[in-house]
């Protein structure tokens, strides 16, 4: 089923907030959907014989809308560096303004509008360059690009694989630290853990396992990939292949078909045996081994690296800059 995905925050504070500013912008856009919305100006990105096209809603941002596209640039990039293109051949970002400051709500949908793959960013007026360069959204909905729309109860891997794979593309193309994210994982992945009324990704709807139970799923799919690839392969070929197979956000496809997919391209089944260890029970993932086997250790400073454990190599190889390198946008 092709829907909208929502990047859920939270905080009281900030739900009332996004709240406010989505009844600023349906105020002026009358219940029309997002892709019908007026269009102030208009700029193009070309990157790995894929446009995407860049349209501007009305309003007074205090940067300059080049500096947003440089944005919008970065994140295409590290997204075509992870996939070793960027996914779909055509793409629309639609950027609207609203008061207040920061990146204040990012959605995504399927083959709406005439558009393959279509993302919609709210950002405040207010928002600085600081909050752009700390920014993951932009990044998170164009993973969502690469991901066939599948059934409801399984939200969990668009929203799993966006959580996961952000980062990480990120790392790849040189925007942050491999410190950083790892840093961020150890502190985060607990979030996705199931909780006592659990029954399994597939029937159980919170953030908590929607974002980073997907996550964890994720994560440890990629490290036993590369266990039994003796780290010759990882989820990122899995991934490809699911892309190169048609498997993108305009398109509706069971699950397992993807899951079939990526295993096929590495020569396991870890993906169709995790999901059926998974899909209708509560399974917890052992975080403190998996970062034990990577080294990945709680430092006083958040974590250090510890480059005689086990799996460190697998480690470094998830972040590693993949072959096929960099892809930059076309000037």
């Amino acid at each position: 089923m092709r829907r909208r995905r929502l990047r859920i925050i939270a905080t009281c504070a900030f739900l009332i907030f996004t709240a406010a500013c989505g009844f600023f912008l349906r105020g002026q856009f009358h219940g029309d959907p997002p892709w019908r919305h007026p269009v102030a100006s208009s700029q193009t990105i070309h990157i790995s014989n894929t446009v995407i096209q860049v349209d501007f809603g009305p309003g007074s941002p205090d940067l300059p809308k080049s500096t947003i596209l440089h944005w919008v640039e970065n994140a295409a990039s590290s997204v075509a560096t992870y996939y070793g293109r960027f996914p779909v051949a055509r793409d629309r970002v639609l950027i609207e303004f609203a008061p207040g400051q920061g990146i204040l709500r990012g959605t995504s949908w399927g083959d709406v509008g005439g558009s393959p793959a279509f993302h919609r960013l709210v950002l405040g007026e207010q928002t600085t360059q600081r909050d752009l360069d700390d920014d993951w959204e932009m990044t998170h909905e164009f993973v969502h690009s690469a991901f066939p729309s599948v059934d409801d109860d399984h939200s969990w891997i668009e929203e799993g694989l966006a959580t996961y794979i952000e980062p990480i593309a990120r790392v790849q193309r040189g925007f942050l630290p491999a410190e950083r994210i790892w840093s961020d994982m150890m502190h985060d992945m607990p979030k996705g853990d199931p909780g006592s009324s659990d029954h399994g990704l597939d029937r159980t709807h919170t953030w908590g396992r929607t974002y980073w139970g997907g996550a964890q799923f994720c994560l440890l799919a990629d490290v036993t990939i590369r266990e039994q690839t003796r780290n010759q392969k990882g989820l990122q070929d899995a991934l490809r292949a699911i892309v190169s197979a048609g498997g993108t956000i305009d398109k509706d496809w069971p699950l397992e078909k993807a899951f079939e997919a990526g295993d096929h391209a590495t020569g396991t089944h870890v993906l169709i045996n995790l999901y059926d260890s998974m899909r209708d029970t509560p399974k917890p993932v052992d975080l403190d081994e998996l970062w034990r086997k990577l080294g990945v250790v709680h430092s006083s400073d958040g974590i250090r690296f510890d480059d005689h454990a086990p799996e460190a190599d697998i480690r470094k190889a998830i972040t590693r800059t993949p072959a096929t390198g960099v892809i930059r946008p076309q000037p």
